[in-house]
């Protein structure tokens, strides 16, 4: 299957409005309209079919007029859920998204010990990149070490650096993602 990308995931990816991971970004921009989605998997930056897929869903990539589009390997929690409730023997109300953002909301309730390295990271990253963005000339290099990070030790080792830098009223944020 062949992606391209969509306005929408042009602007998310400008504006960074949806957190992206590292491999996500590389890969998103690898997608022009050319490159199938094996190619860009074979390209060796380590994304995974999954976070591809995530990306579909959001909105951020689309199939390529004309290409027909490849089956997943196995549905996601989203999928299965909307899925459920289409057979469900109830009136539907119109609108899914409730039900698709319960497993998000279950995700974010669940208490920190249950919260891996890579979640942590994935939490933290767009809160780094948005307060050294923030910085202006001024955090250039900061931004981007912030974004050649590409671990949740990474971003730990650069945490000092970005709170002396936006002092540690702003730096709260960041450290409740990587510490909670």
């Amino acid at each position: 299957m062949i992606l391209v990308k969509t306005e929408a995931g042009q602007q998310v990816f400008k504006d960074r409005s949806v957190s992206l991971s590292p491999r996500q970004r590389t890969a998103f921009i690898l997608f022009d309209g050319k490159r199938s989605v094996e190619d860009v998997l074979a390209a060796g930056n380590g994304i995974a079919r999954e976070e591809i897929d995530q990306m579909i869903d959001l909105g951020l990539l689309q199939p390529v007029a004309g290409a027909k589009a490849a089956p997943t390997k196995a549905p996601e929690p989203a999928t299965a859920i909307k899925t459920a409730t289409a057979k469900s023997p109830e009136p539907s109300t119109g609108s899914k998204a409730p039900e698709a953002a319960k497993p998000k909301a279950a995700e974010s309730a669940a208490p920190a010990a249950a919260r891996s390295r890579q979640q942590r990271y994935k939490d933290a990253y767009p809160i780094a990149t948005q307060l050294t963005g923030a910085l202006g000339l001024m955090g250039f290099r900061l931004n981007l070490q912030v974004e050649g990070t590409t671990s949740y030790e990474d971003l730990v080792a650069l945490a000092p650096k970005i709170r002396a830098a936006v002092g540690p009223e702003k730096a709260a944020a960041l450290d409740r993602a990587l510490n909670d």
